[in-house]
């Protein structure tokens, strides 16, 4: 099975827009890859004037947000690293049974990689940016900075949905048939790596051939 990959624009974060950048994608991604009826609802972003999609699933709200904490856990434990989240999207095939198990694969068909360049310091570099520029108002430059910044990053962030609604209306061959499982979307995952994780490719390529017992909502 060949499996489609889908690299969405890198975007420029602080420490605390991480949340709801997140949550706006991963809900949205999922959102498009929805299965029978769901129960939509409209998110308002508090810190964008952006409305994103849920699936209405408390599952699946509880699930990205586990996933997010990692995240964030992962961007303090390294700040100076570039950090990604990919959304895969597999189908479960059962393998030969043993003696002992009954094995499933799972074939991966769809990947989603979100990449987050968090600011190191952002509270420092708000307070002390107008050192340099002794002729501006301090407040007034550093507002001004936070604003544009804020405006660029919604922007982006704005461009990041349209691509994913380009993506899932221009490609469509490659999703398979619905299965018949339970759930509000495809089997998926979500894991998370470092700019420098050089074995990240080698554990997906692992992970791809790897067998388990995985649950739809892993």
């Amino acid at each position: 099975m060949n499996c489609v990959d889908f690299r969405l624009k890198e975007l420029d974060v602080e420490h605390f827009e991480i949340r709801e950048v997140l949550r706006c994608i991963l809900h949205t991604v999922l959102f498009h890859r929805a299965l029978g009826l769901v129960r939509p609802k409209d998110i308002d972003l508090e810190l964008f004037d952006i409305t994103y999609v849920q699936c209405g699933d408390v599952e699946v709200e509880k699930k990205i947000d586990e996933k997010i904490e990692h995240f964030i856990e992962r961007v303090e434990k390294h700040p100076n690293k570039k950090n990604e989240i990919c959304l895969s999207f597999y189908e479960v095939k059962n393998k030969q049974a043993t003696w002992f198990s009954n094995k499933v694969e799972r074939l991966y068909w769809e990947q989603w990689y979100i990449n987050l360049n968090v600011a190191q310091h952002p509270k420092a570099h708000s307070s002390k940016s107008h050192h340099s520029k002794a002729v501006v108002d301090p407040g007034e430059s550093a507002s001004e900075e936070r604003n544009a910044r804020r405006a660029a990053l919604e922007l982006s962030l704005r461009e990041v949905l349209f691509q994913i609604i380009k993506f899932v209306n221009e490609k469509k061959d490659h999703v398979p048939s619905v299965p018949n499982l339970e759930g509000v979307s495809f089997p998926y995952e979500i894991t998370i790596s470092s700019s420098s994780d050089s074995a990240f490719g080698m554990e997906m390529f692992k992970r791809m051939l790897q067998t388990g017992h995985p649950s739809i909502l892993s």
